[in-house]
């Protein structure tokens, strides 16, 4: 793969190229990027709440409960550099941020909400499956 080169000459890894052909499959493809982002436990997390409708940051940190004020800012920014979020500055005062998904964003939330569902939905497969091993793995 042929690195991209900023203005400034050095290599800009953040760079994605629309002419290339995606496959996930492949060691350098760009959509690996992107799908680590979408299905990262915070991206996956916050698109999902953010499907729910507009959130404040504040309210969408108590609803992803667990990730810390950086962690969700940093996941936010990189949703939104993909394309997934929209963050608008509201003119209160003081100023707040709101978070929404784009159209782009909407697509991808119902694709992780069925995969959310089928999780939540076979949660006791999944616990059973794992004392199985467990108890496999103990008698070996």
């Amino acid at each position: 793969m042929v690195d991209e080169v900023d203005a400034a000459g050095g290599p800009d890894s953040g760079a994605l190229d629309p002419g290339l052909e995606a496959d996930v499959f492949a060691r350098n493809c760009q959509s690996r990027d992107i799908l680590q982002n979408v299905t990262s436990r915070w991206g996956l997390l916050a698109l999902a709440a953010l499907n729910e409708g507009e959130l404040r940051f504040s309210a969408l940190r108590r609803r992803v409960d667990g990730v810390s004020e950086r962690m969700l800012s940093v996941t936010l920014q990189t949703l939104e550099r993909d394309g997934f979020v929209r963050r608008s500055v509201l003119q209160d005062i003081p100023p707040k941020v709101e978070y929404s998904l784009t159209d782009l964003g909407r697509t991808v939330a119902v694709q992780l909400m069925g995969l959310i569902e089928f999780v939540e939905s076979r949660v006791d497969e999944v616990a059973d499956a794992r004392d199985s091993y467990d108890e496999r793995r103990r008698d070996s």
